[in-house]
């Protein structure tokens, strides 16, 4: 069974997804990008990064609340259909490279030759020329390249390393396109789609009370100076 048909019969896996997406504007705006005219409505494209700010996370306001969605924009439900998730595991698992993509392509890779779907590790490794990542900060170069070795479709993220930079936290400083790009010989080309700063202004409140002192984010109060900001009662 070819990939594509694979990934589209998700759709009656998860009806709880799909059943409660928002409906969509007949016309609504979308986003420019410098790779390829992007028929997708940016309501959509902000849809799956809050999904990558509340869903793949383990509640509202973990200390690295880096999160991610792996979405089949091919599939025939037009908002898309949720393939996997993943959120930062370096504190939680001791795994220093398990940022919030690489747990999301982690993941799919299980899913897909698992009985769910039944994939050979060749169809494994093809499925994720249809799919779109949807992460809520823009990936480190170690996350960048794994993003162009997966051969995702689409890329996309919310708040740019040089604010996560600004709002205290340890980054290098490369941005993630220049890795994507920066790539010879390889299998599959670059994504068709990347788009930065979706959805930033939800994303960056995530991020912005650990070093700066901000406010906590929604459903969160500040505990003890220690504890920063913890889920509220």
């Amino acid at each position: 069974m070819k990939s594509q048909s694979l990934l589209a019969s998700l759709s009656l896996l998860l009806p709880t997804i799909t059943a409660c997406t928002p409906s969509i504007p007949a016309s609504p705006p979308t986003l420019p990008n410098p790779h390829n005219d992007d028929t997708i409505p940016l309501s959509t494209r902000e849809y799956w990064i809050h999904q990558a700010n509340t869903l793949a996370l383990s509640h509202p306001c973990p200390f690295a609340a880096f999160g991610t969605v792996i979405v089949n924009h091919t599939s025939a439900n037009p908002q898309g259909t949720l393939i996997c998730t993943g959120s930062n595991g370096n504190s939680r698992i001791g795994n220093p490279t398990l940022h919030g993509e690489i747990a999301a392509i982690n993941n799919c890779s299980s899913l897909f030759v698992s009985s769910a779907y039944n994939m050979t590790p060749a169809e494994s490794l093809a499925a994720f020329k249809d799919l779109t990542l949807y992460t809520n900060a823009e990936s480190c170069p170690m996350c960048a390249a794994a993003v162009r070795w997966a051969g995702f479709r689409e890329y996309v993220y919310g708040v740019s390393i040089k604010e996560l930079i600004e709002l205290g936290w340890g980054q290098l400083d490369i941005g993630s396109e220049e890795v994507i790009g920066s790539g010879v010989g390889m299998r599959d080309k670059d994504p068709e789609v990347v788009l930065g700063g979706v959805g930033r202004e939800q994303s960056k409140l995530l991020f912005g009370w650990q070093f700066v002192r901000g406010e906590c984010p929604g459903g969160c109060e500040r505990g003890r100076v220690e504890e920063g900001c913890l889920p509220g009662g």
